[in-house]
């Protein structure tokens, strides 16, 4: 799940649907929401000329949707030879189970409650299903349990909800942690400046064409709301709900208690950091 408004300055992507790269190809779910944007990304990532592909993220469980990714995979001469997943949350892994039932793919996740199979996904880890490579990212923050997969050939990531084509993401206290969020940004940072990844294929919105122009956009945001929830609470706004009314006043009320999570994120992290 997404906090997912729209702000000034966000960098702006190409299409949602279709394909993105030489290698991914995105379906894209329906479930659109205020949380989930246009919809979750199904991402089908397969080497070209290989008969086998790599789901990541199926989904919410909507049938019509999994035989929809299912199609999309045979049309292109390839079935299902893997599914993985970028972290647990309902829209991307509900359907998992059942994609797993009509594919016979094994479920590979870094949760062992979310793995069908008997291996799961770590850091350092090379997914090499029909050729790919496939480089796990540990990006924990949005959740603990969030994974990147770096995709060298097409100097390109999968994010999850890490990076969103569009809007920023939440930080789902307490599961998730903003220093590790922050991190992982760090982490994700790397790769465009050592590693040469210029696209960001995302959870939720449009592919993102400047990967670092992303990355340092998600920095600069959450430096300055953290400032601002310094501030807030410097100025009397002791509880969390009192400073999301004061912080994102500007934002739908029906993200707010999206927002609430982050806001409790950030105080632990201004508390455990001394600054308040």
């Amino acid at each position: 799940m997404t906090y997912a408004a729209s702000l000034p300055g966000q960098p702006r992507g190409g299409d949602i649907a279709g394909p993105a790269t030489t290698r991914a190809r995105c379906v894209l779910a329906p479930n659109p929401s205020p949380m989930t944007l246009d919809g979750t990304n199904t991402w089908i990532v397969a080497e070209p000329g290989s008969g086998l592909a790599v789901v990541i993220d199926p989904g919410p469980l909507d049938e019509s949707h999994l035989k929809a990714v299912i199609d999309t995979v045979e049309q292109g001469g390839r079935r299902v030879a893997l599914t993985l997943l970028t972290h647990g949350h309902h829209d991307h892994a509900e359907g998992a189970g059942r994609f797993a039932e009509l594919t016979g793919s094994p479920v590979r996740a870094l949760d062992p409650a979310l793995r069908l199979g008997d291996e799961g996904l770590g850091a350092g880890d090379v997914i090499t299903t029909g050729g790919l490579e496939l480089r796990v990212v540990p990006t924990p923050g949005h959740t603990s349990d969030s994974l990147s997969f770096h995709l060298p050939a097409d100097a390109a990531v999968l994010t999850g909800d890490t990076i969103l084509g569009r809007g920023t993401t939440m930080v789902a206290h307490p599961d998730g942690r903003l220093g590790e969020y922050l991190d992982s940004l760090r982490r994700l940072r790397s790769l465009t400046v050592d590693d040469g990844v210029t696209t960001v294929l995302p959870g939720h919105g449009p592919v993102l064409n400047d990967a670092q122009g992303a990355v340092e956009f998600y920095l600069a945001h959450r430096a300055s709301r953290l400032a601002q929830v310094e501030t807030a609470i410097e100025a009397g706004h002791g509880t969390p709900s009192e400073v999301v009314a004061s912080v994102y006043a500007e934002v739908d009320r029906s993200l707010w208690p999206a927002a609430e999570l982050s806001v409790r994120a950030q105080m632990d992290y201004l508390r455990e950091h001394g600054l308040v």
